[in-house]
């Protein structure tokens, strides 16, 4: 069964390429650029995973994620920031964040994070 990933960003560039690498993986792609669009998605779709900015206009990561996971405690949710802030990277993770990302990341390493956390 083709697994989904939410991807999440508030750059359109971003995006596009996310969506365009899991896509080719043979995911299932649904983008969002802020949180409420994000949560309407989720709601909607059910991914089985998030790839979720930590800074958004609007409704930072933090907030997303904790909505998230009441909705879905399963969901699994990595994190992308490109701030190496520590405390925000602590606090996604007390709230379930699985990994996370700086940017800008390697793309293949998190093509291959995301391929062995929806494997397993």
């Amino acid at each position: 069964m083709m697994k989904t990933i939410l991807i999440v960003d508030d750059q359109p560039g971003i995006r596009m390429l996310l969506e365009e690498v899991f896509s080719k993986e043979g995911y299932r792609t649904l983008t969002a650029a802020n949180g409420r669009d994000a949560l309407t998605v989720f709601e909607a779709e059910r991914p089985e995973m998030v790839l979720l900015d930590m800074k958004i206009p609007g409704m930072d990561g933090i907030e997303i994620l904790k909505r998230l996971k009441q909705e879905c405690e399963g969901v699994q949710v990595v994190m992308m920031t490109a701030y190496g802030e520590l405390n925000l990277i602590e606090e996604a993770k007390n709230w379930g964040a699985v990994r996370h990302f700086t940017k800008p990341f390697d793309v293949f390493e998190l093509r291959e994070t995301v391929k062995n956390l929806l494997e397993d």
